[in-house]
């Protein structure tokens, strides 16, 4: 019961630290590391990310794109989804954010549960474990089936209260204050309300490591979202200069370590030794980093862009731009793509495009899915390890 209520005052950690939702922006990186041989997508291995997900839940037995919508439509929340309605005709993020809960055919929110489910599967029963061999479906335990919803559900909680509109930086563009104010209010009380569920399923697991493995992702979370928010940028978009190592910790507290764990937390559910454990851990960071990087290169890569798309002054692309053009030069370009005091950003994407940002980011997707192909190979081959394969394949594909 201790642990339980522990677990219970995460959400206000969380809450209270999340950041308003405006531009985060990292300076220049130091260097790459060597990336290696592109291992390649194989012919047979579908290209299409709807394609990729449906086959693979399939496999796990059932459709995980609305695994959370079981707490979402619960009588508490849809309480709360009411007091949402009255945001439709404002511009308050939230919407978005609620939207892409039930549909978003490019980016799956869903994709951790689903990544969580098929590497249990990959994985198998360790042999130890032979007391819950009657509790599976599709040779995946129950028990690792609640994991997988407890993790989109911590991961959407994250997402809502990443929808915090910095009230401080509204323009006359955005709307009405009391609208964004309303809004920051269901922002918080939904993303508490899914986080307090999740907490008190993974108190009902009942094993003290996995909860420990979790409790840590959650504490990743606030520590990667407030340096994220410590380091936002001025109204010059200017930041202070952080090294590649800071980057990449700060990248992957806020968007690996999640996964990454519950990988692992997954394994330890089976009764999986240590080396089986840290190969799905690494499977889950490598996959979630390669993922945020092809989520950074969108604005760049895509054939029609809008003019008006905006993007994050701390996304891979640039940052690797700046790491190659100097912190001097960046800032002499981001001063020519100001216009009457605001970023124009068609303007800098055109200039970030032409340098070697763009395809240095690439690379280093890839090496990231080099990495987690590697960590795939201690799993014996099955339906639901090329699975995870093609998952990989469908992040770092490009052309």
């Amino acid at each position: 019961m201790n642990l339980q209520r522990l677990l219970l005052r995460f959400p206000g950690y969380l809450g209270a630290l999340a950041p308003p939702r405006r531009l985060w922006r990292f300076p220049s990186l130091d260097t790459i590391s060597p990336l290696g041989p592109w291992r390649g997508q194989s012919s047979r291995s579908p290209a299409h990310w709807n394609q990729v997900v449906s086959e693979a839940e399939k496999i796990v037995g059932y459709p995980t794109s609305f695994m959370s919508l079981r707490c979402l439509l619960s009588d508490e929340l849809s309480n709360i989804a009411m007091q949402v309605r009255k945001l439709v005709g404002t511009q308050h993020p939230l919407l978005t954010t609620a939207r892409g809960l039930v549909h978003d055919s490019r980016h799956n929110l869903q994709l951790r549960g689903l990544v969580v489910l098929l590497i249990s599967k990959a994985a198998g029963p360790s042999g130890v474990n032979t007391s819950q061999n009657y509790d599976t479906v599709s040779g995946i335990y129950s028990c690792q089936r609640s994991l997988a919803e407890i993790t989109e559900l911590i991961h959407t909680a994250l997402l809502v209260h990443r929808g915090i509109v910095n009230l401080n930086e509204l323009q006359s563009s955005d709307g009405p204050l009391k609208d964004m104010q309303f809004g920051n209010k269901i922002a918080i009380l939904s993303g508490d309300f899914l986080l307090a569920n999740a907490c008190n399923g993974l108190a009902l697991l009942q094993n003290t490591k996995v909860v420990e493995l979790l409790a840590s992702a959650l504490m990743d979370l606030v520590q990667g979202v407030y340096h994220e928010n410590s380091t936002s940028a001025k109204e010059n978009y200017i930041t202070d200069d952080i090294g590649i190592s800071t980057w990449k910790e700060q990248t992957f507290l806020s968007h690996g370590a999640l996964l990454a764990k519950s990988c692992q937390a997954a394994m330890e559910l089976a009764k999986h030794d240590a080396e089986v454990q840290d190969m799905a851990f690494q499977y889950g960071k490598h996959m979630a980093m390669s993922h945020k990087i092809n989520s950074d290169l969108q604005p760049f890569i895509k054939e029609k862009t809008s003019d008006c798309v905006t993007f994050h002054l701390n996304s891979a692309p640039v940052v690797l731009h700046q790491e190659f053009l100097g912190r001097d030069l960046w800032i002499k370009q981001i001063e020519e793509a100001q216009e009457k005091g605001r970023l124009n950003y068609a303007k800098l994407r055109e200039t970030i495009k032409a340098g070697k940002g763009v395809t240095s980011a690439i690379d280093l997707c890839r090496y990231h899915g080099n990495k987690a192909l590697e960590a795939l190979e201690s799993f014996p081959p099955s339906e639901a390890r090329s699975a995870l394969e093609n998952i990989v394949f469908a992040v770092t594909r490009f052309s």
